[in-house]
C-alpha cells in the first residue's frame, strides 16, 4: 500500500468502499503545521463516474485498486463514447466523452502506447505514455536564425492541443508533446 505522497495520476485507489480513479493532484504545504504536506486530489467514481475531491495527509496509505491495463489503438468516436481497440484481440472497450476529456488532446489514431484501465472487466480509462507525437497545423511563421533557447509561440496541433513552442517551428513540424506536463520537448523524427 503506497503512500499517498507516492501515487500518480491516473491510479485507482480503494476509499470509503468505493473505487476511486485519480484525475489531479495538487500538493501544497500549510504554513504552521509540523512538517506534512496536503495532497488534494481530484476522483471520480469508476462504478457511477461521479466526481470526489479528497485531501489526504503525505503518510495517510491508500490501497490501491485491483486493475488490468491491455494496450490499445483509438479507433473512431460514436457519439459521446471514444472507442478503443485492443490491439491483441480486437476487443472494442468504450469510455464516456467526459472520463477521457484530459486525455483527448493527446492521441489520434497513429498514437502508439495508449492502455485501458479495467476494473472488473469494465473500461474505466486511459493511460497515455509519457509523450506522444504530433502536427502542427497552426502557428506563426517560423523565424530564420531563431534558436532552442529563444522566445515561444503558441502552436495548435493536429488533435486541437495548443502548446508554446520556439520560434522555429513550423506549420507541418512533427513534435513530442510531454503529456504529464502538457509542454513541447523537442522536434519528432522523421520515420
Amino acid at each position: 500500500m503506497p503512500k499517498a505522497s507516492e501515487v500518480k495520476k491516473s491510479t485507482a485507489i480503494e476509499h470509503n468502499g468505493r473505487v476511486l480513479m485519480i484525475k489531479d493532484i495538487t500538493r501544497s504545504v500549510p504554513q504552521g503545521r509540523a512538517g506534512g504536506s496536503l495532497y488534494r486530489m481530484r476522483l471520480y467514481d469508476v462504478v457511477t463516474g461521479a466526481k470526489v475531491d479528497e485531501t489526504f495527509k503525505d503518510v495517510d496509505m491508500l490501497k490501491l485498486a485491483d486493475l488490468l491495463r491491455k494496450e490499445v489503438m483509438f479507433s473512431y468516436v460514436d457519439g459521446t463514447e471514444y472507442v478503443f481497440m485492443d490491439i491483441e484481440d480486437y476487443t472494442p472497450y468504450s469510455l464516456d466523452k467526459e472520463m477521457v476529456a484530459d486525455e483527448v488532446p493527446f492521441f489520434n489514431d497513429e498514437t502508439q502506447g495508449l492502455y485501458v484501465i479495467l476494473i472488473g472487466g469494465k473500461p474505466v480509462g486511459i493511460d497515455l505514455p509519457p509523450s506522444v507525437e504530433l502536427v502542427v497545423e497552426e502557428t506563426d511563421p517560423s523565424v530564420k536564425g531563431a534558436s532552442a533557447s529563444a522566445r515561444t509561440k503558441p502552436a495548435r496541433l493536429s488533435t486541437g492541443l495548443t502548446v508554446q513552442v520556439p520560434e522555429y517551428i513550423a506549420v507541418g513540424d512533427r513534435l513530442r508533446i510531454n503529456t504529464a506536463e502538457q509542454r513541447f520537448m523537442s522536434r519528432a523524427e522523421i520515420k
